[in-house]
């Protein structure tokens, strides 16, 4: 099953329950150029490239660490249901959805904007934290700019490991139930 890299600080923001979505466009070295989603079931990969403090909101600053682990081990401490999937064009869909996540406004719009041919993609994500983290080694092929990968030492399925939702049924429906009525009609089962 791949691993879904992503900014360590968002990361932690899913683990902590303080968004349910992701914002993404693909990076420069996906197979074919442009964002997929090779999997409804992923673990979260921590990233630290391209980390910078002002591009999320200032109450969550602190959680940006610019350091990449001198070990460069990689701990898994989750992983995340895709439940939801839309696509957006419009600067006015992204700013119903501003407070859900924990980018700034600008950096969210700078993503919109960039290869501005490609839609931005909003998935909505079950997240549940590991009992137990997992630390695999670095290895030279999960680096540089891509969504996905496959990380050495991790079981099948996360499904099969002790984890618990990163926030209840009710609160997760709640927000959910949210990200729907910011995004009518764009948001659906991937």
């Amino acid at each position: 099953m791949p691993a879904f890299k992503e900014w360590a600080a968002i990361v932690h923001a899913l683990l902590a329950g303080e968004q349910i979505v992701d914002v993404r466009k693909g990076g420069i070295r996906e197979d074919t150029r442009h964002f997929g989603l090779e999997s409804t079931r992923l673990w979260l990969y921590p990233t630290y490239v391209h980390q910078q403090p002002d591009l999320v909101k200032p109450a969550y600053r602190h959680w940006v660490d610019t350091t990449e682990p001198a070990d460069r081990a990689i701990t898994v401490a989750g992983w995340a249901d895709v439940v939801g999937v839309a696509t957006l064009t419009d600067p006015e869909q992204l700013d119903a959805i501003d407070s859900r996540f924990i980018w700034t406004s600008e950096y969210a719009t700078s993503r919109l904007q960039w290869k501005s041919r490609d839609p931005l993609w909003i998935l909505a994500l079950r997240v549940h934290r590991l009992a137990e983290p997992i630390t695999v080694p670095y290895r030279d092929e999960y680096g540089g700019c891509t969504s996905w990968v496959t990380l050495d030492g991790l079981p099948a399925d996360p499904g099969t490991l002790p984890s618990e939702p990163a926030l209840s049924d009710v609160a997760f429906e709640a927000r959910l139930d949210g990200l729907r009525k910011a995004l009518p009609a764009a948001l659906e089962r991937p």
